[in-house]
């Protein structure tokens, strides 16, 4: 198969369950399993927790013993299975227990296929934002269809879409792969297979990784309580909530479509420095003019301060990494870039939510502006 059509293939159907997962969770576990709100943000917050142990130690751990396809196809058995787990229980704990499953094993599927995608696009022929573009594609018509089956069969259907997505994903793992997803790491790729503290003594990674963590962690407030602004503060309709906040995937379909043509030959350094002011200008926006007309418009720079970074990162590890190296990457990014400085920030933004709403999101500068002005003191000594 075409390495780039399996990549966007991957990515497609990945991004259909993802889409179930970030959108619809919480919420099935509260209507459809009868949870409180606390035992909600209990059992996610956890989540949380398992999801980054699992994709900073197991996930590159698996990666030393396993090939990208082996160790993707694993992923999901494994994501199925928990899944299934979920069927008969309705009560706190054994649901906190099958979450603390689930978590160690389906959130490591981002990182497995963005590893394959690192490992594809170091080949030299594939385009990455081209490929990652179907995903975000995918996320919008996923959101889309299930609120269309939520609204004639309920909130149970949530759990047996992202099953019969899982199937659908472990059908495709069963095609062929590129050859170079294929091929299981010999005993001398394991011993070249640093471990993922040694990341942090290679020049740049540590400062990239820092600006990475304040740039992604910035957007927890937008992803916890933009609803709730629209909705509360705002006073927008129910009905047009879902398409406000589907102009930022757009803009960030339109930018990962371009990205590869744009930006490829640009510093990361640069490309952080972008995503940084955007990701700034966004936020002070969003306090200063609390009006729905621009809270839309700030909706376009989610292109910088979400896909930019992230565009970043891949280009800097695809870069400057070597390939034994890049799964540990990929789990670190996940688990503290995504994970942990989200669940930290989300706290300290309900804080700011209770006091007033708009200052949830110009809190989110507290780690915007220390990222931009890393990168100004660092950009030339480290040379990234």
């Amino acid at each position: 198969m075409n390495d780039q059509r399996w990549l966007s293939q991957n990515f497609f159907i990945f991004f259909f369950t993802w889409g179930v997962y970030l959108q619809y969770w919480s919420g099935w576990l509260s209507e459809a399993k009868g949870l409180s709100v606390s035992q909600v943000s209990l059992i996610m917050g956890f989540g949380l927790v398992a999801r980054a142990i699992s994709t900073m130690f197991v996930f590159p751990l698996a990666s030393k013993y396993l090939s990208d396809k082996k160790l993707t196809q694993f992923l999901v058995i494994s994501a199925l299975i928990s899944a299934i787990l979920y069927i008969p229980f309705n009560n706190f704990v054994p649901l906190f227990i099958v979450t603390m499953i689930f978590s160690l094993f389906y959130p490591s599927l981002l990182p497995a296929i963005e590893s394959s995608a690192s490992t594809l696009v170091q080949k030299g022929n594939v385009h990455y934002g081209k490929s990652r573009s179907y995903g975000s594609i995918s996320f919008v018509i996923s959101v889309f269809i299930l609120s269309i089956i939520i609204g004639y069969l309920g909130e149970n259907v949530i759990l047996w879409c992202m099953i019969g997505y899982l199937v659908i994903m472990l059908g495709l793992q069963a095609m062929p792969a590129p050859e170079v997803l294929s091929m299981k790491p010999s005993v001398e790729d394991r011993s070249q297979k640093f471990s993922m503290g040694s990341l942090w003594k290679i020049k740049g990674f540590p400062v990239v990784m820092v600006i990475i963590i304040l740039l992604q962690g910035s957007l927890a407030s937008y992803y916890n309580y933009s609803y709730l602004y629209l909705q509360k503060y705002l006073e927008v309709n129910t009905f047009y909530i879902g398409m406000i906040l589907n102009v930022a995937v757009l803009f960030e379909i339109l930018f990962f479509l371009k990205v590869d043509h744009l930006f490829s030959k640009w510093k990361t350094s640069s490309l952080l420095l972008l995503a940084g002011s955007g990701s700034t200008l966004r936020w002070v926006m969003i306090f200063a003019f609390p009006n729905v007309w621009l809270f839309i418009l700030s909706q376009v720079l989610h292109a910088l301060a979400f896909a930019m970074s992230h565009y970043a990162f891949v280009q800097y590890i695809t870069r400057n990494l070597p390939k034994q190296q890049l799964s540990n990457a990929q789990g670190l990014y996940s688990a503290l870039a995504t994970s942990l400085s989200a669940a930290v920030l989300t706290l300290f933004g309900g804080f700011l939510y209770k006091i007033e709403p708009g200052l949830a999101f110009l809190g989110m500068i507290v780690v915007t502006v220390p990222a931009i002005i890393i990168i100004l003191l660092t950009k030339k000594s480290y040379q990234y």
